[in-house]
């Protein structure tokens, strides 16, 4: 007779990772008495400082929960000091008298929570649409020239702009985003192809292309272009379990190391927000045994492969950082609450 025992190792699986949350903190190894903040750190790397597990960043500095879904403002020059007199260690800035400086500069900008040179193009050029998303924006007539495509430095042209803006974005109509469990299309991934700039309004309306990363043709479509904001949000856990699984690597490769970005099929209607860290599991192993002549079957429970932030979040679909990872993480697998 053939048994599948793999509920029970689930339910294990799932409540040790609702327990770790009580678990008290640890403090990396070799964790710095204090750390001048300097230009180019990110909160997350300084976490890795203080501790083993960076995502607990908030809890270090004895946040409430609304405060930790704001963004902290910690700039360049701060001294962060660890304070290990109370019960657990905490972190807090302490006060540095500075000589009266003049600054040519504007004013400091505070540090981002992950390397921004790794995020930036996706905090404003992915764009997860329904189906007819793209169907009143304005569409692309003809090119420079009567040209077949166009690329930077050219002009085109589109049906008429209702609301001028300055800068806009390029998009084609991209294939659908399908549940890798359901098959459910949870959105389409519109193909961005470039920027404009808008230099006439009327019909047709003129744009100047500013530069594209893939050939623009006739039907083509512009969205107003988002602002871009840094992502400066602590690193915090969702209150409740999140399950999900990888649906792609942005970059269309099959698996991806630290410091790619990922494609998940989780979002906001599953209560994924912006600064969320999750943990990114290796499946576990399918093992059949056989004693005294009865078959068993066992799945092993998923192992933690690595962590990686949410930086960007749509109802249904959301990106993130692969942080580390020990092995490659793989269209499939599994992302969960730490």
């Amino acid at each position: 007779m053939r048994r599948i025992i793999s509920a029970l190792l689930i339910t294990i699986s799932t409540t040790a990772a609702f327990a770790q949350g009580a678990k008290p903190l640890e403090l990396a190894d070799g964790a710095p008495d204090r750390h001048i903040v300097t230009s180019g750190d990110t909160l997350w790397g300084i976490a890795a400082k203080f501790l083993k597990d960076p995502y607990r960043w908030g809890e270090l500095w004895k946040m409430n929960a609304e405060e930790i879904k704001n963004p902290q403002r910690i700039y360049p020059g701060q001294v962060i000091v660890l304070d290990k007199s109370g019960a657990e260690p905490r972190l807090k800035l302490a006060t540095v008298k500075e000589p009266r400086r003049e600054y040519v500069e504007p004013l400091r900008k505070a540090i981002p929570s992950i390397p921004p040179q790794f995020i930036e193009p996706f905090l404003s050029e992915p764009q997860v649409l329904d189906e007819n998303g793209l169907a009143a924006a304005p569409r692309v007539v003809a090119l420079q020239g009567d040209r077949v495509i166009a690329g930077t430095g050219d002009t085109i042209f589109t049906t008429e702009v209702a609301t001028p803006h300055k800068t806009w974005q390029i998009f084609r109509p991209g294939k659908p985003l399908r549940d890798p469990g359901t098959e459910e299309i949870l959105g389409y991934e519109a193909v961005f192809l470039g920027t404009a700039r808008m230099i006439q309004g009327g019909s047709p309306s003129s744009f100047l292309v500013i530069n594209s990363k893939q050939e623009i043709a006739r039907d083509d479509r512009l969205l107003v272009a988002p602002r871009q904001d840094v992502v400066n949000y602590i690193p915090h856990t969702p209150t409740k379990m999140i399950k999900g699984k990888v649906l792609a690597m942005y970059s269309g490769v099959n698996f991806g190391g630290p410091l790619t970005v990922v494609t998940l099929n989780r979002g906001k209607a599953d209560g994924l927000e912006t600064g969320h860290v999750l943990a990114a599991d290796l499946a576990g192993a399918e093992v059949k045994t056989r004693y005294q002549g009865e078959r068993t079957d066992y799945r092993l429970p998923d192992v933690r492969n690595g962590l990686l932030f949410v930086f960007r979040v749509f109802d249904r679909v959301s990106y993130g950082l692969l942080m580390n990872s020990v092995q490659p993480v793989v269209v499939g697998d599994t992302v969960r609450t730490p």
